[in-house]
């Protein structure tokens, strides 16, 4: 029995993207700090990065 799936080419790259993160071991590493320095706190808002900054612009539009 033959069985198939079609989807968008949008998908299918994301889906490529996704697997190339996951097999990097260094940087799945570097995300899972990142989980922990969140969940501790251990992060700057925004917000807080716009008021210290030398910019007038925002850093997001």
């Amino acid at each position: 029995m033959v069985r198939w799936v079609t989807i968008s080419s949008d998908e299918y790259e994301s889906m490529k993207s996704t697997l190339e993160i996951l097999s990097d071991p260094e940087l799945m590493q570097q995300i899972e700090e990142s989980r922990e320095d969140f969940k501790a706190g251990r992060y700057t808002e925004l917000r807080e990065l716009e008021k210290n900054s030398n910019s007038t612009d925002t850093l997001i539009s």
